[in-house]
């Protein structure tokens, strides 16, 4: 096997683990959160620090250098802004759009980050989205309606709170997949995840003031503790293998082979919760993966003709 192929496998590997890691956690915390008294916040502050606290560890112990970054204001800032907007705006707008609706549901909407992306961009430069684009964003809304409604225009299958939640997890997915580019270039994928994590975690902690909390004692109770423990490693590894997959294929793909994700966490809640959806809702998440996928081969075949041109 030449080097090149190694690094598309070692790629591929990664983000086909880390899809399907991060897919199982949804069904998790969906138990979590109808089993127990645990609020999305408590959760998610736990969560967030105690997997920051374990890499940032990980790599001291390891030799590396992890205060470094900190030392540089411009570096630091952009660090806070990911770790705020990127690593807690996810998790939490994730977490919620679970509490409101399932964890198939809110996996599936966050795929709506390409969407977001290209009207954001086409906004900023002032100018229509060329047409493969377009025809990607009104393929991958069918697909939406059809997931909401099992093609029925009178009945919306999921509450406005679930709907706004999960519109709001596509937005943050798609700030935490691009923002920390630079970052992760400059200072690695471990050292941006860590610190992310932590100031995330330690963000909200300060919002809700964690410590004024009744909801500890819920984590002494078996098998909460067992299942919280497992979120929080499974879903720390699979940040880490979907970000690392990054460094070695392309997005193709990456867009490609994250579909895997939302298709974990169906398979999971049918025979867990036995969910199941309506044809047509299974008809709309076959589309919206689909255009999801063209938007990212349309764009790169364009990409590829533009370069040779």
């Amino acid at each position: 096997m030449t080097e090149s192929k190694f690094v598309r496998s070692k790629g591929i590997l990664l983000i086909v683990l880390g899809s399907i890691l991060w897919g199982a956690t949804g069904p998790m915390m969906e138990w979590i959160l109808n089993n127990t008294s645990l609020s999305v916040s408590f959760f998610l502050t736990v969560r967030l620090i105690t997997a920051g606290l374990c890499i940032l560890l990980f790599l001291l112990i390891t030799g590396k250098r992890i205060f470094l970054i900190w030392k540089d204001v411009s570096w630091l800032k952009q660090l806070i802004v990911f770790g705020v907007l990127g690593m807690l705006g996810v998790q939490y707008t994730f977490v919620a759009a679970i509490e409101a609706s399932n964890a198939s549901i809110a996996t599936l909407l966050q795929f709506l980050g390409p969407v977001y992306i290209i009207l954001y961009l086409s906004w900023r430069n002032k100018v229509f989205p060329p047409k493969y684009q377009v025809i990607g964003i009104i393929g991958t809304l069918i697909g939406l309606f059809l997931l909401l409604t099992n093609a029925n225009v009178s009945i919306l299958l999921i509450s406005r709170e679930a709907l706004l939640w999960g519109l709001a997890v596509g937005v943050a997915f798609s700030i935490y997949t691009v923002y920390p580019a630079r970052l992760m270039k400059e200072w690695g994928v471990l050292v941006v995840v860590g610190w992310g994590m932590l100031i995330g975690g330690a963000v909200l902690a300060l919002v809700t003031q964690i410590w004024n909390t009744d909801e500890w004692i819920y984590l002494a109770a078996y098998p909460l503790n067992l299942i919280v423990v497992i979120v929080i490693l499974i879903g720390t590894v699979a940040f880490i293998l979907f970000l690392s997959s990054m460094k070695y294929i392309t997005a193709v793909e990456t867009s490609i082979l994250s579909s895997i994700e939302p298709l974990t966490a169906m398979i999971i809640s049918v025979f867990w919760f036995s969910q199941i959806l309506g044809v047509w809702q299974y008809v709309g998440v076959i589309v919206m993966l689909v255009f999801v996928t063209w938007l990212s081969i349309a764009g790169e075949i364009k990409w590829i003709r533009k370069r040779k041109g």
